[in-house]
């Protein structure tokens, strides 16, 4: 049991004002269906992970950038009510906020993705007035949400613990794959990155490249983990309603954990167990669990 100290989280990424549509099944080629319900929530592979470590217990500044415009002081008045501090989420003139349609039905969902300000960060790597911020940061946590010069700038810069989710899928490069700890990839990024079908060859493949340690998520199987040993563990058991950000619930609470001094034995089954709880429900910032909600779901397993 870790003790109830927390170290700064720091997340560097995206922010998008969702707009989620339910419908009863994910259309096929050509179809058109309509929706049982429609919502409007704050989103980002970045402001979800910061969230959700927040929920989780730890101290979280979170660095991003949104447009002028109408939806970005949405999504600023959005992370405040979550309880994020706004200090380094910065808005770019003259360009719009980041935008993702999703649909989802039976807790699955299809996402497109407008990236707006999230690929507009003034400067040769745009990071340059929130490094000391990063710094800082005891647990740093990246994603591909924002431009790769930014997520490897930052990286550099780190002097805690990086956590880089590798999501949407895209190269890392090996100076980057060497801070990473633990890099964090789903069995699809897992292949586009090392090029095996079985999970544990690709761990093997990143260990060889020098990556500090690994999480692969398995969604309902659990995950597992590398870090010189190897381990995994299941998933809890939940009826699937959304799955809209819970790779994010995922990778917010692993970094809390991480924050307050758990081995990532321990972390990884404490965050999978946070996002089997994000599964549950609808929605993602006000739904994801809290600290204690995952206790309880711990104890109980």
């Amino acid at each position: 049991m870790i003790g109830s100290v927390q170290r700064s989280v720091v997340v560097l990424g995206s922010v998008n004002l969702d707009v989620v549509a339910e419908v009863d099944h994910l259309p096929r080629p050509g179809e058109t269906l309509t929706a049982t319900a429609v919502r409007t929530q704050a989103g980002g592979k970045g402001a979800n992970q910061a969230v959700a470590a927040l929920r989780c217990g730890a101290q979280v500044r979170f660095v991003a950038r949104t447009g002028d415009d109408p939806a970005g002081a949405v999504l600023r008045e959005a992370l405040g009510r979550a309880g994020l501090d706004l200090a380094h989420v910065r808005t770019v003139a003259g360009v719009p906020s980041g935008t993702a349609y999703i649909t989802t039905a039976g807790g699955e969902n299809v996402i497109v993705l407008d990236r707006g300000a999230n690929h507009a960060w003034p400067g040769a790597d745009g990071a340059g007035p929130d490094l000391d911020v990063v710094r800082r940061a005891a647990v740093l946590v990246l994603q591909h949400e924002v431009p790769a010069a930014v997520v490897a700038a930052a990286a550099r810069a780190a002097t805690g613990r990086v956590v880089l989710n590798a999501a949407p899928s895209a190269p890392v490069a090996d100076e980057v794959l060497a801070l990473c700890d633990p890099l964090v990839v789903n069995e699809h990024e897992l292949r586009d990155l090392t090029g095996e079908e079985d999970p544990r060859r690709g761990l093997a493949d990143l260990a060889a490249r020098g990556t500090r340690s690994v999480v692969v998520t398995l969604g309902a199987a659990g995950a597992l983990w590398w870090d010189g040993a190897t381990g995994s563990c299941p998933a809890p058991r939940v009826e699937a309603v959304d799955s809209t950000g819970a790779g994010d619930a995922l990778v917010g609470a692993l970094a809390a954990r991480l924050a307050a001094g758990a081995p990532l034995a321990e972390a990884v089954p404490w965050a999978v167990a946070a996002a089997s709880l994000s599964v549950g429900r609808v929605g993602t910032h006000d739904s994801y669990p809290t600290a204690a909600d995952v206790e309880e779901a711990v104890s109980s397993a």
